[in-house]
C-alpha cells in the first residue's frame, strides 16, 4: 500500500486507519447527526462526495443537509427516513443532491442507523453516503434500451402483420401465400441480421445485394458500386425492395428463363445520396402489366419515401429496368464499424424454386430417409421444422425442448441432429459434446446472428433464425458429408 505500514493489533490508531481505508475503498463518506444538539458532523470523505463544508454545522431537524437535497426528492427522503427509523431504527434511501460548491446534481445513497437513549428517545443518527450517479445513469440507459427494444419489436410485428395482409390479399392459394410471405419474412430477417452484426449502425449496399442475390446461380446476377452505408431504416427498405424484384424476376422476368441475367449498379448522386439501377436481360419479352402488384406498390409508395427519394419503372421489351433515387437522409451518419463484421446471408429465391413446399420452397438437398433428432425449446418452431423435414422425406425420431430431455434421447437411433444453441437459458453445448464423442454429426440453429462461427469453436454448420427448410436440409447434408469425409 505505497510502502505505508499499517498496525492492526495493539493499536487503536491502527484500527482507525483500517476503518478509514475501508470507507475510502467503498466510496463512502460518513456523517453523524446529533438530534439533541441539532448538529450535523460532516467527515472529509462526505465533504468530498457532496461538496458540503467539512466539520460541524447546525442542523435542526436535518435542515443543514436537506437544504441541498433536490426539491422534488425532499418529501420522499423525509418519508423514507421517518419510516425506516420508526420501523427498524435504520434507513436506506436514494435521492438527488445539488452540490453547494458547484451546483452539480448528483445521486446519493444514504444509509444510517439510530442511536437511542434508555427511554427509547432518538439521540443520534450515524451513517454514510455514497455517490451512485454512475449506477443511476446505467439504470436510465437500460430503461431507455428496453423502451427502444419494445419500440422496435412492435414495429417489426406491425411490419410482419402488414406483409401478411398484403401477401394474402394478392394470392389465391395457401401455397402461394406461404411461399410469398415466407420469402418476404426472410428478407426482413436478412436485413435484421446485417444490422445486428453492426450493432444497428447500418449496412453497406453491397452487403444487402449479396444477401438478396447471393443465392442465385453462378453468373445470373452481378452487383457493383461504391462503398455506401445505409441507416437501419433504409437498410430494411432496400432489402425488401431487392427481394421483391428478385422474386418477380424468378416468376415473370429475366430469371424465369435459363439465359436470364440481372445487373445491379449504384453510384453517388449530386445530392449526397445515391442512385441504384436494377437491370434485367435475357428473359421473356416484357410488357407493362395490366394490374399493379404488391412489388411495384412497395417500391413506389414505400421504398422510395423510405429512402427519401423515388422509384421509377421502365418496362423495356428487352427487360425490366428499375431506378431508385435516394437522398442523403438514407445514409448512415457515422458507420464506425468493420466491413468484415457483417455476414453475407443469401436469401434470394433461386431460379429453381417451385411452389408447393409450404416451408420455404422446394428442397434441393436430398434428405430422404435421413433420421433426424430436433432439439429446440420453441415448440411451435420445432413442430413446424418436423413437418417440413417429414414432407421432404426425412424421419424425425424425436423432439426435445430442454437439455435434460435431449441428453435422455442420446440412445435413440438417428443420423444427425438439429441443435438450438440456447435451451430456455441453458447452453446446448453438453449435448453437442456428447454427440461429438459419439461421432454423430449435428447442426446449430440459433437466433444469435452476431457471430459467424459455430459456438465454442465447433465446426458444425450454423443456420440463423428465422430459417426455411431448404437451409436446414442443406446444412444437414453438409454435416453428413463432413462426417463421411473426416479422416
Amino acid at each position: 500500500m505505497g510502502g505505508r505500514e499499517l498496525k492492526t493489533t495493539g493499536s487503536r490508531t491502527g484500527a482507525r486507519d483500517l476503518f478509514s481505508l475501508a470507507l475510502t475503498a467503498a466510496g463512502l463518506g460518513e456523517f453523524e447527526w446529533d438530534t439533541v444538539r441539532g448538529e450535523l458532523s460532516v467527515s472529509a470523505r462526505m465533504a468530498a462526495i457532496t461538496g458540503m463544508t467539512r466539520g460541524v454545522v447546525r442542523a435542526h431537524d436535518g435542515q443543514g443537509f436537506l437544504d441541498h437535497v433536490h426539491p422534488d426528492d425532499r418529501a420522499a427522503l423525509l418519508e423514507a427516513i421517518d419510516e425506516g427509523l420508526r420501523l427498524g431504527d435504520r434507513y436506506n434511501a436514494r435521492f438527488r443532491l445539488i452540490r453547494p460548491d458547484n451546483g452539480r446534481e448528483i445521486w446519493l445513497n444514504a444509509m444510517a442507523v439510530a442511536v437511542r437513549g434508555e427511554q427509547g428517545e432518538l439521540l443520534q443518527t450515524v451513517g454514510a453516503v455514497r455517490d451512485v450517479s454512475a449506477e443511476k445513469g446505467e439504470a436510465n440507459q437500460s430503461d431507455a434500451l428496453v423502451a427502444e427494444l419494445d419500440h422496435r419489436v412492435k414495429n417489426v410485428l406491425a411490419a410482419v402483420q402488414s406483409l401478411a395482409a398484403q401477401s394474402a390479399r394478392r394470392t389465391v392459394s395457401l401455397d402461394a401465400f406461404l411461399k410469398t410471405f415466407f420469402g418476404r419474412l426472410e428478407a426482413m430477417a436478412a436485413a435484421h441480421t446485417l444490422l445486428t452484426a453492426t450493432r444497428w449502425r447500418g449496412a453497406e449496399i453491397s452487403q444487402i445485394a449479396a444477401a438478396e442475390l447471393g443465392g442465385l446461380a453462378l453468373g445470373q446476377a452481378r452487383w457493383e458500386g461504391p462503398d455506401i452505408v445505409l441507416n437501419p431504416r433504409a437498410t430494411h427498405a432496400l432489402t425488401l425492395a431487392l427481394h421483391e424484384l428478385s422474386a418477380n424476376a424468378v416468376k415473370h422476368g429475366a430469371l424465369s428463363s435459363e439465359g436470364g441475367r440481372i445487373e445491379v449498379k449504384w453510384e453517388r448522386n449530386p445530392s449526397g445520396g445515391f442512385e441504384l439501377f436494377w437491370i434485367e436481360s435475357g428473359g421473356p419479352i416484357v410488357a407493362r402489366p395490366s394490374r399493379r402488384g404488391f412489388g411495384s406498390t412497395l417500391l413506389e409508395r414505400v421504398t422510395g419515401p423510405e429512402l427519401g427519394g423515388t422509384a421509377f419503372f421502365d418496362f423495356r421489351s428487352e427487360g425490366l429496368k428499375v431506378t431508385l433515387n435516394a437522398s442523403a437522409s438514407a445514409l448512415a451518419a457515422a458507420p464506425g464499424f468493420s466491413r468484415a463484421r457483417a455476414p453475407l446471408i443469401p436469401t434470394a429465391p433461386s431460379a429453381g424454386d417451385k411452389p408447393g413446399a409450404s416451408h420455404g420452397g422446394a428442397v434441393d438437398a436430398d434428405i430422404r430417409g435421413l433420421r433426424v433428432l430436433i432439439v429446440e425449446d420453441a415448440v411451435l418452431l420445432a413442430v413446424e421444422l418436423e413437418s417440413g423435414l417429414t414432407e421432404s422425406g426425412a424421419l424425425v425420431v424425436g423432439l426435445a425442448a430442454d437439455l435434460d430431455k435431449a441428453l435422455g434421447m442420446l440412445d435413440l437411433r438417428f443420423d444427425v441432429a438439429v441443435l438450438d444453441a440456447n435451451l430456455n437459458g441453458r447452453s446446448v453445448l453438453p449435448m453437442a459434446n456428447a454427440l461429438t464423442a459419439r461421432g454423430v454429426p449435428f447442426i446449430f440453429a440459433t437466433g444469435y446472428g452476431d457471430a459467424g462461427a459455430a459456438p465454442e469453436g465447433f465446426t458444425a454448420p450454423v443456420v440463423r433464425k428465422p430459417y426455411n427448410i431448404r437451409q436446414i436440409a442443406a446444412a444437414l447434408v453438409g454435416a453428413m458429408e463432413s462426417r463421411s469425409s473426416a479422416p
